[in-house]
């Protein structure tokens, strides 16, 4: 007998109808030659300080740092886990071989490996990966299952990073509790976690100690157009009418006249990042509620797999675009304008050396179910759409530069028009003739022409950073910090970005509920607790996405097998030394109770 264990019910149901496991037992179904059971999630957990060292129980200054000779892990405490541990257990020891049919992820190998860890298992294992969870993937992906040790390495660095979690987690937390929380206060710390604060704190800081400054530009108007003087703004409305009193009586007169065409490639396809980020901007739709409505989506069979990092294809993916566009109902009149040709293959969207376990997130092809909610349906054809657009042409521009003179000023106005639409139909907002008022058509010039203007002095106020919003705090997460709206350079920032795809959502959610920060509006805000913790921690290292993005670089590279798992905790070791060693010496006194 082959047993399945799956991650969730639904899904455990699923692939028992596919397998013919049809009839149904307390919980497993069995036929075929197979059993096909479920965790719930995740089942075990690593064991806490208490249960290595009974004295560990108690907080206390003295015990820290708390490092176990060995980690371990538990069981989670809960009748229904372990109801549900007690079949897999036994349908483990009754089976021929096992096949993990967990989550395709690093989290999903930890979970699946823990349980069949504490389960005793020693049976052959085998592993199902699959993009997506429609029958024709999950058939394909029994046809061509995996060997168990060929995950071994993102299993380990999934090992390594709830490992480094507890050590620092566990650790830090009793360390700020005890040494400067009042009595029944807790400091809780994250290597994700605080990191994440410490940007929102900076970024408010930066905000609120802006000190607005004021500059003049000197512009003119010919022809109903507006010039701008190529001079260095004035730092005062005296100087700046100097500057304008030296033109006002002198012609204007049209010296050059350029011409250039630019093309705009269509947006990447979504990673999970850039989901939450766009449904954040368009619908309010927090990154959480985002992750488990494209899970749920997932789940439907309507969309591959979401926790991923990439906005790449594989080549192997190109063959199933055509027929995946022609299921898209809503878009048939759309996709009219590039029927009868072959679909472009752009190394934008296809290219192996980008996509790891899982590639972007697209349409899986099957047709929509009724009931969808209103979030599932904005997410979807917010996929949807995105996939469409990226086998569309480039939108096509001219950007037009004017350059003018008064007397020995020069002038300059830039227009831009959108020539061939392009991609830029699929989403027919950005289809307009001018992107904005600072680019709009310009009329026509010819060089030497010659007149009147009226010469006119705009003041300029310097204006503060942004607040961030759950969705541009994903993006600096993602960055260790830069915001960065170049898609290339974004990319290539991924690999230090701070926490998981998956886990991110998860971070925010953790401070909100640890009143650390909170929303007003769109906008997020630190709250006094959140900014006295991160003025507490004086260790660099605890607070910095630089440096925290390092270390996801490293788990990243034991995840591919190019950096021993040993080296990484023994780092996280030295540190938590130094930390306790540090804040330890501080003589900082504990937080009044005036002061919170």
């Amino acid at each position: 007998m082959k047993l399945c264990i799956t991650e969730k019910p639904s899904v455990g149901a699923d692939i028992a109808r596919i397998l013919g496991a049809t009839t149904r037992r307390d919980g497993y179904f069995e036929g075929a030659g197979y059993c096909v059971t479920w965790t719930f999630g995740h089942l075990c957990t690593l064991k806490e300080p208490h249960d290595y060292c009974a004295q560990w129980k108690r907080w206390s200054l003295g015990a820290l740092p708390m490092i176990p000779p060995k980690f371990g892990i538990k069981l989670i405490a809960d009748s229904g886990i372990e109801k549900q541990f007690k079949v897999i257990e036994t349908l483990i020891s009754q089976c021929d071989e096992v096949i993990n049919c967990g989550d395709a992820g690093q989290e999903g190998e930890l979970i699946q490996r823990w349980v069949m860890q504490k389960a005793g298992c020693n049976k052959p294992v085998s592993r199902l990966w699959v993009s997506s969870l429609t029958d024709e993937a999950v058939r394909e992906g029994f046809a061509h299952l995996r060997p168990h040790k060929e995950l071994e390495p993102l299993y380990t660095a999934g090992l390594c990073r709830a490992i480094g979690d507890w050590i620092l987690g566990m650790n830090a937390t009793r360390l700020y509790t005890m040494k400067y929380g009042k009595r029944g206060e807790v400091w809780s710390l994250g290597r994700v976690q605080t990191p994440t604060l410490a940007l929102v704190v900076n970024r408010q800081r930066d905000i609120e100690n802006f000190k607005p400054t004021d500059t003049w530009e000197l512009r003119t108007l010919y022809r109903d157009t507006i010039f701008t003087a190529a001079l260095d703004p004035f730092p005062t409305e005296e100087l700046g009418n100097q500057a304008l009193e030296a033109v006002k009586d002198k012609p204007l007169t049209i010296t050059s006249i350029t011409k250039k065409k630019g093309k705009e490639a269509p947006p990447r396809l979504f990673d999970l990042t850039s989901l939450q980020v766009e449904c954040d901007k368009r619908f309010n739709m927090s990154a959480d509620t985002t992750l488990k409505v494209i899970q749920s989506l997932y789940e439907k069979k309507l969309t591959t797999y979401p926790r991923v990092d990439t906005t790449y294809l594989t080549d192997d993916v190109y063959p199933k675009c055509g027929p995946i566009l022609n299921s898209l109902k809503d878009y048939q009149e759309l996709l009219q304008q590039i029927r009868g040709k072959k679909l472009p293959k752009s190394k934008k969207v296809f290219d192996n050396s980008k996509v790891t376990d899982h590639h972007a997130i697209i349409p899986t092809g099957q047709p929509l179910p009724p009931g969808l909610s209103e979030q599932e349906l904005n997410v979807f054809h917010t996929v949807a759409r995105r996939f469409v657009s990226v086998f569309f042409p480039d939108c096509e521009f001219e950007q037009t530069t004017v350059g003018a003179k008064v007397d020995k000023t020069a002038f300059k106005a830039t227009g831009k028009v959108i020539v061939v639409p392009g991609w830029k139909v699929v989403y027919p907002r950005q289809a307009k003739g001018a992107d904005d008022k600072a680019d709009k058509e310009l009329p026509q010039f010819t060089k030497g022409e010659s007149g009147p203007h009226e010469p006119l002095l705009a003041k300029r106020t310097s204006q503060p950073p942004k607040y961030f919003t759950e969705g541009t705090l994903l993006k600096a997460m993602e960055t260790a910090g830069n915001l960065i709206e170049d898609e290339d350079l974004r990319e290539a920032l991924k690999a230090n970005g701070i926490g998981r795809p998956s886990t991110r959502a998860a971070i925010i959610e953790t401070l909100y509920k640890r009143g650390y920060i909170t929303r007003k509006g769109k906008s997020l805000r630190a709250t006094d607790a959140g900014c006295q913790l991160i003025d507490l921690v004086k260790e660099e290292l605890l607070k910095s996405a630089r440096l925290t993005g390092i270390w996801e670089n490293r788990l990243r590279m034991i995840e591919r097998g190019e950096y021993p798992a040993a080296e990484f905790i023994a780092a996280q070791k030295e540190m938590i030394n130094r930390i306790v060693y540090s804040v330890l010496a501080d003589n900082t006194p504990r937080l009044t109770e005036t002061s919170k």
